[in-house]
């Protein structure tokens, strides 16, 4: 079963930090890349981050140099650590698992959704 289960998301001010979490299933995690997207509202969804399972990433523009996208094998765990947070980053993030047979990140699975919130 295709499991994807987020914690971490809530209310921070600008300038903040917040570290994502989502824990896989063990099937999921050892043949399938992870990566994090987001949806504002009003707006489309977006990739925010990715990697392998050979730990190689990839980033938005827009996070680059702020957020880190890590994984624990050990733990079936993909992390997303976010730092100096924006109020344009408010959205909800979700996990999901992946592929790159097209040459770039691809989602298959989809966790529930986890909500970001940057305000003052």
């Amino acid at each position: 079963q295709v499991q994807l289960v987020e914690s971490g998301g809530g209310l921070v001010q600008p300038g903040g930090s917040l570290r994502l979490s989502c824990a896989a299933s063990r099937i999921i995690f050892n043949i399938y890349g992870m990566g994090w997207y987001r949806q504002a509202p009003g707006k489309p969804r977006e990739l925010v981050a990715a990697i392998r399972t050979g730990g190689s990433t990839t980033y938005a523009d827009s996070v680059k140099g702020r957020f880190t996208i890590s994984r624990d094998n050990a733990k079936n765990t993909v992390y997303l650590q976010m730092n100096s947070l924006k109020p344009e980053d408010t959205a909800v993030y979700y996990c999901t698992a992946g592929d790159y047979g097209r040459g770039y990140y691809s989602p298959a699975h989809w966790g529930q959704g986890t909500q970001v919130t940057v305000s003052s």
